[in-house]
């Protein structure tokens, strides 16, 4: 099984974001603890990432760090971010098939 842990997040909370989701997957990544970390944005996190230039710069400092961050591509467009998640380094794809590929392989993964 692969070291990886996958983390959806959909919470449009800047606290989970700061306090949980950043927080943990730098340190996971830092620290070893998992080889692979890779956030999915999902939903109001979409909207939460374009719109707040702190999360964006926190965001950024992830991807310095190793961390690989996907956003799906229909939510961005919904709230009109893709542009700006696209700048921020993210990925901006349709996600239900990489998801399901996913979970299809078993792979670890938290709900933010």
């Amino acid at each position: 099984m692969k070291d990886k842990l996958n983390i959806l997040w959909t919470s449009e909370s800047r606290d989970t974001f700061f306090n949980m989701l950043s927080m943990y997957t730098i340190n996971a990544k830092k620290r070893g603890w998992w080889k692979e970390v890779n956030v999915i944005i999902w939903g109001g996190s979409a909207r939460l990432t374009g719109t707040d230039t702190q999360v964006q710069s926190e965001i950024m400092e992830m991807i310095a760090q190793g961390i690989h961050i996907e956003a799906c591509q229909d939510c961005a467009e919904r709230y009109g971010v893709s542009e700006i998640l696209k700048r921020s380094g993210i990925i901006v794809r349709y996600m239900g098939e990489p998801m399901t590929a996913y979970l299809k392989a078993d792979e670890k993964f938290i709900f933010v």
